[in-house]
């Protein structure tokens, strides 16, 4: 099958997304130095962000009168599973990991190992044989994040929260595959907009119950400016804008090549890690992502 070209302008729109979606890992870094927990940063970027799809899609309805706003009952599974892959049980570990293992880790582990399970899940779908280039790459990627767990823990004893934080990450990648592979087939049927409107909505709500279970849903009343502001760059430009831009470019160029972009994400992550945060990035977690992004490369090259 021939790849897709991409334009400058679906370039351009990858490029400002990987600057928001980079920055996002550090803001959330700051969101948990101001007390609140993983669950509750998730569960409030997500009913802000949900609140501005809704309004959208109602100021829509009500100066187009041919706008199209609902789905078929049978796609509301859909759209719950995408919602929980890609909103509800994603940020949850992403987070969580993050304040546990770190910004730049929880950046290295989604944004390059998903496009090795986007391209390997493609090609098993799709029934497309993988080249010998491509299951090299596969192993080097493996090889790269086993450096970068084992190398940050140096033992289970020395940095147990390190390790547990790299294998809650672990599962990023996985639900972010699931999330963009089933979403572009929804695209077929709907407008990204609308999907993403649903998802984010489903998300939101979905994460309600986690919060409340914890008990970390009255934070919404003690959040100091800091959070407030850091819930708002996540809620505005990650999921209203990050969101329609990601499926927007997956319907006009694939999945694979719009994942491609994501290789430069760690190392805006890791740049406003240090400038910010002042998160150190050890040896072993630039060879294992350099080794992760050959890895990368060599199963995304065409």
């Amino acid at each position: 099958m021939e790849a897709k070209a991409i334009s400058h302008f679906n370039a351009f729109l990858m490029i400002v997304l990987i600057l928001f979606w980079g920055s996002s890992f550090v803001v959330v870094k700051i969101a948990l130095m101001e007390g609140l927990t993983p669950i509750a940063i998730a569960t409030f970027r997500f009913l802000v962000a949900g609140g501005l799809f809704l309004f959208t899609i109602l100021l829509g309805r009500k100066r187009m009168k041919n706008y199209g706003f609902s789905v078929e009952k049978k796609d509301f599974p859909m759209l719950i599973l995408l919602a929980l892959t890609g909103v509800t049980f994603f940020f949850i570990a992403q987070y969580t990991g993050i304040k546990m293992a770190g910004a730049s880790i929880a950046a290295i582990f989604v944004c390059l190992l998903a496009p090795v399970f986007i391209t390997v899940l493609s090609a098993r779908l799709f029934k497309e044989r993988l080249a010998r280039r491509q299951f090299f790459g596969v192993g080097i990627a493996a090889f790269g994040t086993f450096i970068v767990i084992m190398g940050g823990s140096i033992s289970f004893q020395n940095n147990p929260q390190f390790f547990l934080g790299s294998l809650i990450l672990l599962s990023t990648p996985v639900l972010w595959t699931a999330y963009s592979l089933l979403g572009k087939n929804v695209m077929e049927k709907y407008s990204p907009f609308l999907v993403v409107a649903y998802v984010n909505m489903f998300g939101g709500l979905l994460l309600i119950p986690f919060s409340l279970a914890e008990g970390s849903f009255s934070q919404i009343f003690t959040m100091s400016l800091h959070g407030w502001l850091a819930i708002l760059f996540l809620a505005v430009t990650c999921s209203f804008l990050g969101y329609y831009i990601w499926f927007y470019v997956i319907k006009k160029v694939g999945a694979a090549i719009a994942s491609s972009f994501l290789f430069a994400e760690p190392l805006i992550t890791a740049l406003f890690a240090i400038a910010f945060v002042e998160e150190k990035l050890s040896l072993f977690t630039i060879a294992g992502g350099f080794l992760i992004f050959v890895g990368v490369y060599l199963v995304t090259k065409r």
